[in-house]
């Protein structure tokens, strides 16, 4: 709802990346007074320096777990509602990088929480976390929200420990005898959109494959299969289910809303890696497959999917785009940041047409 954001005070963890970035200018183009707290881009080219977020809100560039900085931010900027999606986001850095893993995922949320409960003006915290934090046995049908936490790599365990880290810190410092924010985390499946290059992770590899040189497009496991959604749909379903949040009575909310939600598409949406490869070749116009096995590399699953009846018949939300018009909204971006068109116009744009069409 636009007039629930217009003037609303929104801080974003994480902005500078992917969908940070995605989020806080969505945020600024609905009217709201946005800050974020996050590390400064460790790419270039940068969504957050596409967008040229700084002119959007009030930004920090800081560790999530520098208190200090933390603690300055929440008093200057009073938010109404947080969004926390500052994390160590790569699977395979994690394995280079475990201990910054945990220290980011998990010590980070708890950070981040314990703010919250000093800032008596926050009423909706949404902690973002990932479909990784089951414990994934690789059945063919897809996890819900009450199966079991876990996590083979150093992400997805910091993530189902930020899951528990999380609930702790909501019965323990918020609800009826406690600060009233409610508090929420939504459990996302994979992402792709306009304007992420990560390393290591498909999208923007395959982008990179394609408008390089030679041309080439490295795949390492083709046949994995994941739950591919635009960044659009899960964005919009966080802006929901904060303003639940937000609606909820302070003592108890009975709906439930201040719970773990998955967020992703349709079961038949989901898509093995080597067909999103194929669909964003054909819509961008050049590039080639070619298969790189890698033994001995990390482990990595094979086919991991979620159960969101829960957010269609709570939240009564579902999936707005199909695999197809994913990869075409995916590609158009890419093509016109290729041809060096105004990215900022053209992101508000996918922006608009996804809030106009049909779930």
């Amino acid at each position: 709802m636009p007039s629930f954001w217009a003037g609303r005070r929104v801080l974003v963890t994480g902005h500078t990346g992917f969908k940070g970035a995605w989020l806080s200018f969505w945020l600024a183009e609905l009217g709201a007074e946005v800050s974020g707290l996050a590390l400064a881009p460790d790419t270039k080219p940068n969504l957050h320096d596409i967008l040229a977020l700084p002119k959007c809100g009030r930004f920090v560039h800081a560790d999530i777990n520098d208190r200090t900085a933390l603690d300055a931010l929440f008093e200057a900027a009073r938010p109404e509602v947080v969004f926390h999606l500052a994390a160590q986001a790569l699977v395979r850095r994690s394995y280079a990088t475990p201990v910054e893993t945990f220290a980011t995922n998990v010590v980070g949320t708890t950070s981040v929480l314990d703010a919250v409960r000093r800032c008596h003006h926050t009423r909706a915290v949404v902690v973002v976390t990932s479909d990784k934090v089951y414990e994934n046995l690789n059945w063919p049908w897809g996890y819900r929200e009450t199966d079991l936490l876990g996590g083979h790599d150093p992400y997805s365990a910091s993530k189902a420990c930020a899951e528990i880290a999380t609930s702790s810190m909501r019965r323990a410092f918020f609800g009826p005898a406690g600060h009233p924010a409610r508090i929420a985390t939504a459990r996302a499946g994979n992402v792709i959109g306009g304007g992420d290059w990560a390393s290591d992770r498909l999208v923007p590899d395959i982008v990179r494959g394609c408008l390089g040189p030679e041309g080439v497009v490295r795949l390492r496991n083709p046949g994995a299969i994941r739950p591919w959604q635009h960044v659009l749909e899960p964005l919009g379903a966080y802006l929901l289910l904060a303003e639940r949040l937000c609606s909820a009575p302070d003592a108890v909310d009975e709906a439930g809303n201040d719970e773990a939600w998955n967020i992703g598409p349709d079961a038949s949406e989901n898509r093995p890696v080597s067909e999103i490869a194929d669909a964003l070749i054909a819509a961008l116009g050049r590039g080639r497959i070619e298969l790189t096995p890698q033994p001995g590399a990390p482990h990595e699953a094979h086919l991991l999917t979620l159960d969101c009846a829960k957010a269609r018949a709570g939240l009564g939300w579902r999936p707005r785009l199909d695999f197809a018009a994913t990869v075409a909204l995916t590609a158009t971006w890419y093509s016109a940041w290729a041809r060096g068109e105004d990215m900022a116009s053209l992101t508000g744009a996918q922006i608009a047409a996804f809030t106009e069409a049909e779930a």
